[in-house]
């Protein structure tokens, strides 16, 4: 087991009182394992990427929960042992190439510095980083050491970022909605490379997106969040084809690769999102659920395993109601 998350619950600190940020997630990343994140914006993605890597803001507070790296509890660490372990047995690669790179840096001296506990020589550091390059299909990779960030294509920098979290071998890739920024045809080359080199350096990955079909298509294991909450966990075929939870089945009908006539209007899912401040104890999703009609408790729901490995936290689908 490369991650381990049990009972994560992270709040934070605001005028208005506690922000309940995420509440009792639990998850687990085998070795060489692909899984997915997914869920609207605000449910809670962005705080467990940044809880793996322990750099939560100040007014942050983890309520409960440990986050453990093979056995080592993340959460306890000194900041001695955090610095060897961002970067080199955890890698993250950001939404947007050009803000992850530093402007005023070559790509030589960038990924020459990312290589500092390494006791190498210049011109085998030089190597490996040519080498690199190469590899994510950078054409003369060493002719463009000297070159900046602004003089290479979104691809090509998003390729760049890839080779510097990849370089270092680690044990965990975090890739943090990773081609948002690109169109549709850089998205497939760039997937098509994770996947190659996945393969390659045999690392596990926690693949956080919006894009369904590339959670699909790239993806082992599927976590759903909604408000803080893992309302569903299971493989790709049980959470597209067997998903249980109403929230589930709503956001995969938004999925615009569904829509099989013309339409002028997108589907989407009505209502709001709950006051993360005001929590009252029940159900998250009460409010937009489309078959709480049906006679289901209002109360929070317990997470029920459905089939190996396939989990989902809904009533109706403990009462054998969920249609």
């Amino acid at each position: 087991m490369v991650l381990r998350v049990e009972n994560l619950s992270v709040s934070f600190k605001t005028a208005r009182g506690l922000l309940k940020a995420l509440r009792q997630v639990n998850f687990h990343i085998g070795g060489q394992q692909i899984v997915g994140l997914v869920g609207e914006s605000g449910c809670g993605k962005s705080t467990v990427i940044n809880s793996i890597l322990n750099l939560l803001s100040d007014n942050a507070l983890i309520e409960e929960g440990r986050i453990c790296l093979q056995d080592e509890d993340i959460l306890t660490m000194t900041p001695q042992q955090l610095r060897s372990v961002r970067g080199q047995r955890i890698s993250v690669i950001f939404q947007d190439p050009m803000t992850s790179l530093n402007p005023v840096l070559s790509i030589g001296r960038q990924m020459t510095d990312i290589q500092y506990r390494d006791k190498l020589s210049a011109s085998e550091k030089k190597k490996r980083i040519i080498r690199m390059l190469g590899r994510v299909g950078i054409p003369d990779p060493e002719k463009r050491l000297d070159s900046f960030p602004h003089q290479f294509s979104g691809g090509m920098r998003q390729r760049i970022a890839i080779a510097m979290a990849l370089m270092m071998k680690p044990e965990l890739l975090i890739a943090d909605e990773p081609t948002t920024a690109l169109d549709a045809t850089l998205q497939i080359q760039i997937i098509d490379l994770l996947k190659a080199l996945q393969k390659d350096i045999e690392c596990s990955i926690l693949f956080v997106s919006h894009d369904l079909g590339l959670i699909a298509d790239f993806c082992d294991q599927v976590i759903v969040m909604y408000a803080g909450e893992m309302v569903e966990s299971g493989s790709v075929r049980d959470i597209f084809h067997r998903g249980a939870h109403p929230y589930t089945n709503r956001l995969l009908e938004c999925d615009p690769a569904r829509i099989k006539e013309k339409t002028r209007v997108l589907p989407t899912i009505p209502g709001e999102i709950p006051d993360l401040v005001e929590l009252d104890g029940n159900c998250i999703f009460v409010d937009r659920c489309p078959i709480k009609e049906k006679g289901c408790p209002l109360t929070w729901p317990p997470q029920e395993e459905l089939s190996p490995g396939h989990f989902v936290r809904c009533h109706l689908n403990r009462l054998g109601r969920n249609q």
